[in-house]
């Protein structure tokens, strides 16, 4: 198993190698990320001026809650008009870069999470004022979406989605079943509340237009209370729950290719217990001994 970090990785290591050079060069990268995500790594005006550039195809949604304002607040004067076909840009000197590079690497490894973080922080401030939010959508994929509300004692996280196939559906359910058994422990009894629904949406979707009406569609349903995005855990909140669909359908996918490696495993012990118990054919040739201990040839 591997962990899934918020940050990109080829953007963090990118960034580091680059900044570590006092003359950089040229540089034209793309790189991708979970859902659609894209980015772009040029030079267009001179070495020492670096464009990062990333498309999110649900940014248009989230900038309706607030993920212009969320990016200006933690970028500054780097984000710039962005590039055609992308949808944020932030324009990196070389030459006034801070002594210590490694926050500002990390804030622009954090770009998708960052502006994904909008509607989060939008519903976090409406339970903290005792108000409400409406319900947001976001569609991070095609077929899939999170919904997010506000509410005076409780913030609510749900999550379409979709399975391609037959035995995704059992993994998922078993899986999702585990998030609902294991949370009845003491010992992680503080954890949001986690529901699972097949087909039909919770009934904080009722209503909502768009939905798919199929046996290959469920929604994961998180009940976060106060204590779950305290000031001193917010950030890391919503760090972790954006993960959960990739976490999820990989979670999924490597369960699927540990059971495939252990059934060829047993297939070849099999086949060596077969080819072990294969009868030797007699040789009409060979020499062959009496109880005397003379020796004769079968003709």
């Amino acid at each position: 198993m591997i962990l899934l970090q918020a940050a990109n990785k080829v953007l963090e290591e990118t960034l580091r190698e680059r900044f570590k050079n006092d003359q950089p060069d040229k540089l034209v990268m793309n790189a991708s990320d979970f859902d659609g995500v894209s980015y772009r790594l040029s030079t267009p005006e001179n070495k020492n001026i670096l464009q990062v550039s990333m498309f999110l195809p649900c940014f248009s949604q989230v900038q309706q809650f607030g993920a212009d304002e969320v990016l200006r607040r933690i970028y500054g004067d780097l984000v710039v008009a962005p590039e055609p076909g992308f949808d944020v840009t932030l324009r990196i000197d070389h030459a006034a870069l801070p002594a210590d590079k490694e926050p500002l690497i990390r804030q622009i490894s954090l770009l998708k999470r960052n502006a994904l973080a909008a509607p989060f922080e939008a519903a976090f401030a409406a339970q903290q004022a005792g108000s409400e939010t409406s319900l947001m959508q976001v569609k991070y994929r095609e077929e899939e979406s999170f919904f997010i509300k506000g509410s005076h004692d409780r913030v609510t996280v749900i999550f379409s989605t979709t399975f391609k196939e037959e035995t995704d559906k059992i993994f998922g359910k078993v899986f999702l079943q585990e998030f609902v058994d294991v949370r009845r422990q003491a010992s992680v009894s503080s954890t949001p509340q986690v529901l699972y629904t097949a087909r039909e949406p919770p009934l904080e979707l009722q209503g909502v237009p768009g939905l798919k009406d199929s046996d290959d569609v469920a929604y994961v349903t998180f009940v976060l209370t106060p204590r779950h995005f305290t000031k001193d855990t917010a950030d890391e909140a919503i760090s972790r729950i954006q993960l959960f669909r990739d976490y999820f359908h990989y979670h999924i996918k490597a369960s699927k290719a540990y059971m495939h490696s252990r059934m060829r495993t047993r297939v070849e012990m099999f086949l060596k217990v077969l080819n072990r118990a294969k009868p030797e054919i007699p040789d009409s040739k060979k020499e062959k001994k009496t109880a005397s201990g003379k020796t004769f040839t079968r003709s």
